[in-house]
C-alpha cells in the first residue's frame, strides 16, 4: 500500500494556518474613515528542522478610496507623499488582489488551508484589511477574519518589551529608527521578531506540532 503523503511541517505547526506578517500604513486610526496607503506582507517559512524564517515580502502602495480622509499628522510620521510621481499606487481592489495572490501561493507551498495575520498591534492592521475587503466586496480573502498572532504579547512574554523597536533590540536584532513607519521595514522587523520568539520557544520546549487529527 502506498503511504499517505507527509504534510509540510508548517501545516502541522499551527493547525493548517500559515502565519503571515502584515503591516499597513494609513491616513489615520479609523479603518472606516481613513485611507489605507501601503500594505506589506511576509509569509513565514519553516525549514526541514522546524525553524521559522521570514519569507519574501509582498508589498504595494494603495490609492486612497473615494471619500476617505487623511490626517496630515499621519503623513508626517510615515513620510508618505501621496502625490509622488513614482508612488505607483494601486486601487484597493488591485492592491488586495496583489497581496492575496502572494499569500495564497505561500499557503499552497506550506500545505496550509488559511492564513493568520501576524502584526504588532495586529488588530489595527487586520481592521484596515477587513475594511478594504468589505469596501470592494472581495470574495477571496485568505486571512482569518478575527484571529491574529500579536507580537506585542509575544515580545512582552519573551523579552519584557511591548514597543516594537525595543522588542526587536531585546531579541538581538537591529533597528533603524529612520526607516521605521514604512510598511516594508516594519513588516521585515516584525517578521524577524516573530520568528525569534517562536524559535526561542522551540529551543526550550522542542517541536510543538498539532496532535494527530487536529
Amino acid at each position: 500500500m502506498n503511504a499517505e503523503p507527509v504534510r509540510p511541517l508548517m501545516a502541522e505547526r499551527f493547525r493548517c494556518f500559515l502565519p503571515v506578517v502584515v503591516d499597513v500604513e494609513t491616513g489615520g486610526f479609523d479603518c472606516g474613515r481613513h485611507a489605507l496607503l501601503e500594505i506589506a506582507a511576509a509569509p513565514i517559512e519553516m525549514d526541514e528542522g522546524g525553524w521559522l524564517t521570514p519569507g519574501e515580502i509582498i508589498t504595494t502602495h494603495v490609492e486612497p478610496f473615494a471619500g476617505s480622509e487623511i490626517d496630515p499628522k499621519s503623513l508626517e510620521i510615515t513620510g508618505i507623499d501621496i502625490g509622488h510621481p513614482f508612488r505607483d499606487a494601486k486601487p484597493e481592489r488591485a492592491a488586495l488582489d496583489h497581496i492575496f495572490h502572494g499569500v495564497r501561493l505561500a499557503m499552497r507551498k506550506a500545505g496550509c488551508q488559511r492564513a493568520i495575520l501576524v502584526g504588532h498591534n495586529a488588530h489595527f492592521d487586520l481592521g484596515f484589511i477587513n475594511a478594504a475587503v468589505n469596501r470592494v466586496q472581495h470574495k477571496r480573502n485568505p486571512f482569518h477574519p478575527f484571529s491574529v498572532f500579536d507580537t506585542v504579547t509575544l515580545g512582552g512574554l519573551a523579552y519584557g518589551q511591548t514597543v516594537l523597536s525595543r522588542a526587536v533590540l531585546a531579541a538581538g536584532l537591529s533597528w533603524d529608527a529612520t526607516a521605521a513607519h514604512g510598511a516594508v521595514y516594519d513588516t521585515e522587523r516584525t517578521a524577524q521578531l516573530f520568528c525569534a520568539v517562536m524559535n526561542r520557544w522551540r529551543e526550550f520546549s522542542g517541536p510543538m506540532l498539532a496532535a494527530p487529527g487536529e
